[in-house]
């Protein structure tokens, strides 16, 4: 096994990280207190090529392994996890799922304005009653001659005003529960689609969320992503390439706990010394720094697993269940370190601590992934290949730029 970063993997980071200090986080307080999401973020991220990293150059990506886009998560949640959102709903959770289960038709419509940052890409599963229970989801979509008319609304949809694009979830057969549901393609643009940011968020808040109404939007039978009644799988699948961008985004934010625990360190005294001199403070940064180099080593073996094109639910969900506990323990941490300031805004780390919260709920609770890892260590669950797997890189016939 190699654990080294390619001088490709190593160059992006490097980039990014750039793009993070010079474009984020000199605005991200401002930003962070007005509610405000700074959508030339997205354009930006368009013109370094990020937006479809991970993507094949023939729909219009770069062409680059699973683990870069791990690499480009982490970097960008050090910024704010607003940002790191973005690229994991767009790239992780729509076009990596266009990928993996559009027709040629639909990834050339779709896939490939995306991939190029052209075109923004929204995933709609949850529902106000159905979060962790997917099979309660209300919305349907009933068949109309050639299309499909769906009504319903969708909850907590990261992107919601700035997706061109969406990824729905609907019951085809209400009756069959998981088998029952189907995913569409639904443009915002469609009659019927609206929708509104939801305010008062804990954190993120520098990020767009919200809700997504479906009043009888008529759909065309070619929207359909994968068969009738196969919509469980594609969201099931999705989610394993949206959690593994959650679990690298928590890597950013241990590692960005770790640099304000440390710079503070460095300048607060107490007692006539330094505090990272205290024993207590030294305990809880070099958690930090342990949790830092295990979460990171979950997540490039699911990414590895990726680049194999082999199922990696299980350990996909370890990687988002570990990292994202960890990055709240080390936010958590980095605010204590600080003392009465970590209390405050004039400090980055009360942010840190509040934006930590939703990935320990979003893309599977953490209960939901303690029980699967307790039900595969218990050989009560077992993943089986499904219809489409995504595909393994290096891509077939693609040229991976420098």
């Amino acid at each position: 096994m190699n654990f080294s970063y390619t001088e490709e993997q190593k160059s992006v980071r490097k980039v990014v990280r750039t793009f993070v200090d010079r474009e984020i986080i000199p605005f991200i307080k401002e930003w962070d207190e007005k509610g405000h999401f700074e959508t030339n973020i997205l354009k930006r991220l368009a013109d370094l090529q990020l937006m479809g990293v991970c993507i094949p150059e023939e729909y219009g990506g770069v062409g680059m392994d699973y683990n870069t886009l791990a690499i480009i998560c982490e970097e960008l949640e050090r910024g704010d996890t607003a940002f790191r959102t973005a690229v994991s709903v767009h790239t992780g959770l729509n076009s990596m799922t266009l990928l993996q289960w559009g027709t040629e038709e639909q990834k050339q419509k779709y896939l490939v304005p995306q991939a190029k940052g052209e075109k923004i890409g929204a995933f709609g599963l949850t529902e106000p009653n159905a979060g962790s229970d997917v099979a309660a989801m209300e919305t349907t979509a009933v068949k109309d001659g050639d299309d499909y008319l769906i009504n319903g609304s969708k909850t907590w949809i990261s992107l919601c005003d700035v997706a061109d694009h969406f990824l729905i979830f609907a019951k085809t057969n209400p009756g069959a529960k998981h088998k029952g549901i189907s995913c569409f393609i639904v443009e915002r643009t469609f009659p019927g689609v609206s929708t509104k940011a939801i305010k008062g968020k804990l954190g993120i808040r520098a990020g767009n969320t919200g809700e997504v109404f479906l009043d009888n939007v008529r759909i065309p039978a070619e929207n359909m992503l994968g068969y009738e009644g196969e919509g469980f799988k594609i969201a099931m699948a999705a989610l394993d390439n949206g959690r593994f961008t959650v679990a690298a985004g928590a890597c950013g934010t241990i590692m960005a706990s770790l640099e304000a625990s440390i710079k503070y360190c460095e300048e607060r005294k107490t007692f006539g010394k330094e505090i990272g001199r205290h024993q207590l403070v030294q305990q809880m940064v070099a958690k930090m720094s342990a949790n830092l180099e295990i979460s990171r080593l979950l997540v490039f073996k699911a990414g590895w697993l990726k680049n194999s094109g082999k199922r990696n639910t299980q350990e996909t969900s370890l990687a988002k269940w570990i990292s994202c506990d960890a990055a709240y323990e080390a936010a958590n941490d980095a605010v204590q370190i600080h003392g009465a300031y970590g209390f405050s805004n004039e400090f980055p780390v009360e942010r840190f601590l509040r934006n930590a919260k939703a990935p320990v709920i979003y893309e599977g609770t953490r209960e939901i992934h303690t029980i699967m890892q307790g039900e595969y260590a218990l050989g009560y669950r077992e993943d089986k290949p499904l219809r489409k797997m995504l595909p393994a890189w290096p891509f077939e016939g693609i040229l991976i730029k420098g």
